[in-house]
């Protein structure tokens, strides 16, 4: 009983410290990774109908992950566009993707990609799977 008397008559110096190092837990546990970052560029061969798509992709995230990734457009386009990409993704790995294609007209480009589940990608099929989201997308207009 005695030690919770010394206990409740804390001095304002020890609660300002008891305050102060709170406040300091509760900043230092702010989720600042991200947890997948997309970069999509269209080169386009000048006078040509040819286009390359490149998608970079990168995470901060200590743990890797199992992707696939693949493209999506507002009209049909045959050829390699159709190619979808598995690989492991880490932070310390940014991983480059590209596609060729061939339009004519304006073309509206959605680079999808899905964390997925899949055996013998990454080393030793340590992989994680994110509870928040498991698909990212970007999209531009290739003209």
């Amino acid at each position: 009983m005695y030690s919770l008397h010394l206990l409740l008559r804390a001095s304002p110096a020890a609660l300002l410290l008891i305050l102060c190092l709170q406040l300091g837990t509760t900043k230092a546990q702010e989720d600042t990774q991200q947890l997948m970052t997309m970069d999509l560029q269209m080169l386009q061969i000048d006078g040509s109908e040819e286009a390359t798509v490149v998608l970079q992709v990168s995470t901060d995230l200590r743990e890797c992950m199992v992707i696939k990734c693949y493209l999506l457009s507002n009209i049909p386009i045959e050829g390699n566009f159709n190619y979808k990409f598995t690989s492991c993704l880490c932070n310390n790995s940014p991983k480059r993707f590209f596609w060729d294609l061939q339009t004519n007209s304006t073309v509206r480009v959605t680079a999808v990609v899905d964390v997925i589940r899949e055996l013998n990608i990454c080393p030793d099929d340590w992989a994680v799977i994110p509870i928040k989201a498991n698909r990212f997308s970007l999209t531009k207009n290739l003209p």
